[in-house]
């Protein structure tokens, strides 16, 4: 009789596990989309928005990044390719920007195209609140967002997946 009840609680385990496992795939993020008109992130998952989320832009978020310095966010298409853990900004998620698009133009106009821009967190600050931040366009041109929300796309988001800026 304890054999059966091992046997029964041994394929319970093995069955809810393949059930979850099959809902982890399902529901992976293969696309980070960003609508700057907005203000948000959603993260996508087989064309469905799973989550959304605030976010403040550069300091000029009108119009496409065109080169460095100039405070903006890039438009296009790009992909999250390496993260770090910030000193400043907590966590930190590098885009690739610029892309070939992106270079052409910079070149065509004789200026650097820039480079660094990160989806990240919000800094601790003494002086101003977080909540201060999340209400402004701030960035230099990066993207950020709260600090829990961007410890969950940080747990969400795979490096390799595709991040898709629009105006």
């Amino acid at each position: 009789m304890r054999w059966l009840l091992v046997l029964v609680c041994l394929c319970f385990t093995l069955f809810a596990h393949a059930n979850t496992a099959s809902l982890s795939t399902e529901r992976r993020i293969d696309k980070v989309l960003v609508i700057k008109s907005e203000r948000k992130l959603h993260l996508v998952s087989h064309g469905e928005t799973l989550r959304s989320y605030r976010i403040s832009l550069g300091k000029q978020p009108d119009g496409p990044k065109q080169r460095e310095g100039d405070r903006r966010t890039p438009e296009g298409f790009y992909w999250i390719d390496w993260r770090k853990i910030s000193d400043k900004y907590n966590l930190a998620m590098h885009i690739s920007y610029p892309n070939a698009r992106d270079l052409a133009r910079a070149h065509a106009q004789g200026v650097p195209p820039g480079g660094m821009i990160m989806l990240h967190g919000t800094p601790i600050d003494e002086e101003y609140p977080e909540w201060y931040f999340h209400t402004l366009d701030w960035t230099e041109g990066c993207i950020a967002l709260k600090n829990d929300d961007m410890r969950e796309v940080w747990s969400l988001v795979k490096d390799g997946t595709l991040i898709e800026i629009r105006p």
